[in-house]
């Protein structure tokens, strides 16, 4: 039997009542007008000596950082190496949980890193590796880490490893 506080198709609905003002005394009083102004004061000063010290040279104005193209590919084929050298392991090797966590944070590191870096995104040694990365690691999260990659899955990572290889040999 439903609920009588359940509104359903049948039920009527009842007309709301008119909300009361609250007197003058009860309401909060308002911050002093005067907070807002300084502060804005204080930005617009702060703006200004910022971009009056970046011009003058005193500040250098740097961009965000960048990992270096010779950083990117010296930690890729580090991450390549792993992933080759984890899912090639035997089954009944007793390295392999470790192998699997340290390929995990390995992994996790390089995306985290790289995967912000928008002039990277198009790159596609990025694209193989970061989808090979994403079906290693969904593979031992749902299976956990001692179980065996499948065969065909196993190629295509490994596919994807090759072309990734090649494409960063010739710098894309």
């Amino acid at each position: 039997m439903a609920s009588p506080t359940l509104l359903t198709p049948t039920s009527k609905l009842k007309p709301l009542l008119p909300i009361k003002a609250k007197a003058a005394s009860a309401a909060q009083p308002h911050p002093p007008p005067q907070q807002q102004p300084l502060r804005r004061q204080f930005l617009t000063l702060a703006a200004t000596t910022t971009t009056t010290l970046s011009l003058a040279g005193i500040l250098p104005v740097t961009a965000a950082f960048a990992a270096s193209d010779e950083e990117y590919v010296k930690e890729t084929e580090v991450v390549i190496n792993k992933v080759r050298s984890t899912i090639n392991m035997d089954k009944n090797d007793p390295n392999v949980a470790a192998a699997v966590a340290e390929l995990r944070e390995t992994s996790n590191s390089w995306v985290a890193k790289y995967r912000r870096e928008k002039a990277l995104l198009g790159r596609a040694s990025f694209r193989d590796i970061y989808s090979a990365l994403n079906a290693v690691s969904g593979h031992y999260i749902s299976f956990g880490p001692t179980a065996p990659i499948p065969a065909k899955r196993k190629a295509r990572i490994l596919e994807e490893m090759d072309t990734a290889e090649k494409a960063l040999l010739r710098g894309r």
